[in-house]
């Protein structure tokens, strides 16, 4: 398994810790950057992380900025990728059950690492339920294009 990270300056520091327990777990990651603390924009490393997961370089990614706002709707603009801003355990498992996330996005300023960590352990053990969640997520990007 492979998970492709990305954050701006503001989501950094989470950044760091998700990567740290992602390692723990024996999970490659892919670092998109940001690299420091210093601004930075995070359309940058949502549409890296994006184009990265719909190129199949990795199967999944974890996007962090302030709110996590600003960089799953930059990711969102990437045809073929559903970015869910989690702010709950509940969120990360229904955005896999019932939309077929590909992308956990999450704000560095609202979300502890523990939070953080247990939105990831069960976004990553959630399985896609299908049926009639399998055709809503096809009409997504039917009538979206995207």
């Amino acid at each position: 398994m492979s998970i492709a990270v990305g954050a701006d300056h503001a989501g950094y520091e989470l950044k760091e810790k998700v990567k740290e327990y992602l390692e723990k777990m024996d999970i490659k990651v892919r670092d998109f950057g940001c690299f420091s603390n210093e601004n930075a924009d995070y359309p940058d490393y949502a549409v890296k992380v994006a184009k990265s997961i719909v190129a199949g370089e990795n199967e999944w990614g974890i996007l962090i900025c302030g709110t996590g706002i600003g960089i799953s709707i930059t990711a969102n603009k990437i045809k073929g990728i559903r970015a869910a801003l989690c702010c709950s355990e509940y969120m990360a498992k229904m955005a896999r059950k019932h939309n077929n996330a590909n992308i956990l996005a999450m704000g560095g300023r609202t979300t502890s690492s523990e939070e953080a960590e247990k939105m990831i352990a069960v976004f990553l053990e959630t399985e896609f339920e299908g049926g009639r969640h399998a055709d809503r997520v096809k009409k997504i990007h039917d009538l979206t294009g995207k």
